[in-house]
């Protein structure tokens, strides 16, 4: 099993999400996180004061997949949360040990 971490742009999370379900992914979790990459932040003018923000907005999706769905979720989201512009994301694959559902305490490939 694999944990696939995808950081993308808020306004491609529906999107991503609808595409990851057509290929028979449903359950995931997302967050609203902050960062910054090569994008460095930029500048706002707020009531004419100029101020600048470090930290942009963006979306972290969260999935565990057995391991032979990985590519798949991959591909996917590239196609999906690409824009062809900086700041588009980044995916980051790690490995799972052990998943349990709490409710009935099933174990593994059959907890996700």
């Amino acid at each position: 099993m694999k944990k696939v971490e995808a950081v993308i742009k808020p306004f491609k999370l529906d999107e991503v999400r609808e595409a990851l379900s057509d290929i028979g992914i449903n359950g995931l979790t997302v967050t609203e996180v902050k960062g910054f990459g090569r994008q460095k932040g930029h500048t706002e003018l707020y009531r004419g004061a100029e101020y600048v923000v470090d930290f942009l907005p963006k979306v972290k999706i969260e999935v565990i997949l057995p391991d032979d769905l990985v590519d798949r979720a991959i591909d996917t989201i590239v196609a999906t949360a690409r824009t062809g512009k900086i700041g588009d994301g980044k995916i980051f694959v790690t490995a799972v040990e052990q998943v349990v559902r709490i409710r009935t305490g099933e174990t593994n490939e059959q907890a996700i």
